[in-house]
């Protein structure tokens, strides 16, 4: 099953964030709640937590490159 990893909203007026590196890569196992990437957003890093286990299986979103909120900068295969 393919599980899409979403930028989130930290914070109320934030529209969107910036890669600033990824933890893991393409291949990579990753747990639920483990950190995947840091997000740069409204002045201040944030890390991004996996929300499901499995490998990691596509990046979509690259290093310095921005994405609006909820939009998807990843997919985890579970598995499933």
């Amino acid at each position: 099953m393919k599980v899409e990893v979403l930028l989130p909203q930290w914070g109320m007026g934030m529209s969107e964030g910036t890669v600033a590196s990824w933890l893991k890569k393409v291949g990579d196992h990753v747990k639920e709640d483990e950190p995947l990437a840091e997000i740069e957003a409204e002045k201040a890093t944030q890390e991004l937590e996996s929300p499901a286990t499995g490998i990691l299986s596509e990046i979509l979103v690259q290093e310095g490159q921005e994405a609006q909120v909820r939009s998807v900068i990843a997919i985890i295969e579970t598995g499933d």
